[in-house]
């Protein structure tokens, strides 16, 4: 439920803000490509961090997998 109304606000905000541009007025004190630019890196940031976490053990029960798997192989 959290999740649809944060994707329903964000599409509001994002509709509002199409529509002042549209009528000429900037309703941000940035240019476009300082936006992408920004989008850009926080999503190469948030990539990274993801990919570094996926492809390690780092929680508790990935290790204890990491284990257990290890502990399975070595018995062939």
């Amino acid at each position: 439920m959290q999740q649809a109304i944060v994707r329903l606000a964000v599409l509001i905000i994002l509709l509002i803000n199409q529509a002042l541009i549209v009528m000429g007025w900037t309703p941000f004190p940035f240019s476009e490509e300082q936006i992408f630019e920004g989008v850009s890196s926080v999503a190469t940031v948030a990539m990274a961090i993801y990919a570094w976490w996926k492809n390690n053990n780092v929680t508790p029960e990935a290790q204890e997998a990491q284990q257990y798997l290890n502990e399975l192989k070595s018995r062939k």
